[in-house]
């Protein structure tokens, strides 16, 4: 076993023993049907230039000086293809997203295995020790990856090259991304710049690219959907919350966004024009139209049939209003309320009628203060006759209120 690391910049001697230059890469070609790469070829940078020679040219690769079998001039040359990989210029110091930590990390080196006589890829390091090691600090970097119980190397097949651009980058296999968390995949695409995270949201299906953007700042959402086709954007609009689609459409240029709105389905965007109507920062601008109410002259048991066909509509149903048919609020209860009532029992009998509320007009401050002083998951919206339009969760009350840092422990109500 060696280091990429340990091998460049070793000094390189022909059949005679004179030495030709010093070792600057070294080439694989990835096969489909192996996951671990074999070495093709070396880069040698001598006095006539830099040189490329098939591995069957070097006698020992992974000795302090790397003797060739051939006197340089009569080296056999090796011709590269486009999907060739050199190790040192291609993979070291590019990302990775490692799904298991869900972050962006670093290739520090690269280990080499040799096998038979044959030299393979077999991990990448993405710890500091890889880079003790590139400081030549040998005998400090041995002595931590023996020792650290941290110690974190990537093996080369859960190591998936993306398409080539000015800059190769590494990620885990796409598929293991739709295994995380929203908020880890959203934390992911904040560590990398525009054309990498565009190249991450790309492998998403609608549903998690919906997801993910709930997760980050609407003015960051704006420059990820930028190059975006108006068609996705739409269908992921059509997945969001409808206040988070609001929050995103109210940060795009007003022409895309009246595009977008025409492209989304007439409910949808109705809903999220209807947000869009009100100030950013007050109770209508933050609320969702997304929650379950039904009328109070209902059983128990069939409100429960009831709010089973709502499991696709509602995101989230801390509470179930009850309204008149023109939306008047009338009461609320909570789904232990309506467990713990007799099925026969009457929704006017069980639910509450002492309600907190908030008015359209009020600003996210006032929201935040109801939601923090009488301990609510969510508050209902309503206007100045007391119909219910909508509800504002209290994370969505308390977004702008406190630190970002403090907001990350909260418990997550929904989603």
């Amino acid at each position: 076993m060696a280091y990429l690391s340990e091998i460049i910049g070793r000094p390189v001697t022909d059949l005679d023993g004179v030495t030709v230059g010093k070792l600057t890469d070294v080439i694989v070609r990835p096969w489909a049907e192996f996951p671990h790469p074999l070495i093709e070829a070396v880069e040698i940078e001598g006095r006539g230039g830099t040189r490329i020679l098939p591995f069957m040219a070097v006698a020992a690769l992974l000795s302090p000086v790397i003797p060739l079998k051939y006197r340089l001039d009569e080296a056999p040359l090796f011709e590269l293809k486009e999907d060739d990989v050199l190790l040192s210029r291609d993979v070291l110091d590019k990302q990775i997203i490692d799904t298991e930590g869900a972050r962006v990390v670093r290739v520090n080196d690269v280990e080499l295995v040799r096998v038979n006589g044959t030299i393979y890829v077999s991990n990448v390091d993405v710890s500091w020790v890889g880079i003790m090691r590139r400081m030549r600090l040998v005998g400090l970097s041995r002595y931590l990856r023996a020792h650290l119980k941290n110690y974190k190397e990537i093996a080369w097949d859960d190591v998936e090259l993306m398409h080539r651009d000015e800059e190769m980058h590494l990620r885990v296999p796409a598929a293991r991304l739709h295994e995380l968390h929203p908020a880890d995949l959203a934390e992911i695409v904040r560590d990398l710049n525009k054309l990498e995270s565009g190249q991450l949201l790309d492998t998403l299906d609608v549903q998690h690219l919906a997801d993910t953007l709930e997760e980050v700042e609407p003015e960051f959402q704006a420059e990820l959907v930028e190059h975006m086709s108006d068609e996705k954007v739409a269908d992921v609009l059509e997945e969001m919350e409808p206040d988070e689609a609001a929050d995103l459409l109210g940060d795009l240029p007003k022409e895309r966004k009246e595009g977008l709105l025409a492209l989304m389905e007439k409910e949808d965007a109705d809903d999220v024009r209807k947000l869009l109507a009100y100030p950013e920062e007050s109770a209508g601008g933050i609320m969702t139209t997304e929650y379950a109410s039904i009328r109070p002259n209902l059983a128990a048991a069939q409100a429960i049939e009831i709010l089973r066909t709502m499991s696709d509509e509602v995101e989230t149903m801390f509470y179930v209003y009850v309204t008149d048919e023109e939306d008047h609020l009338l009461g609320a209860f909570s789904l232990n309320n309506l467990i713990f009532a007799s099925p026969g029992q009457m929704v006017s009998d069980f639910m509450s009628k002492r309600l907190i509320t908030v008015n359209l007009t009020d600003d996210q401050e006032t929201v935040a203060q109801t939601v923090a002083k009488y301990d609510l998951l969510a508050v209902p919206v309503v206007d100045d006759q007391n119909r219910l339009h909508g509800i504002v969760t209290a994370d969505d009350a308390l977004d702008k209120i406190i630190p970002t840092a403090w907001k990350k422990r909260l418990p997550r109500f929904y989603r």
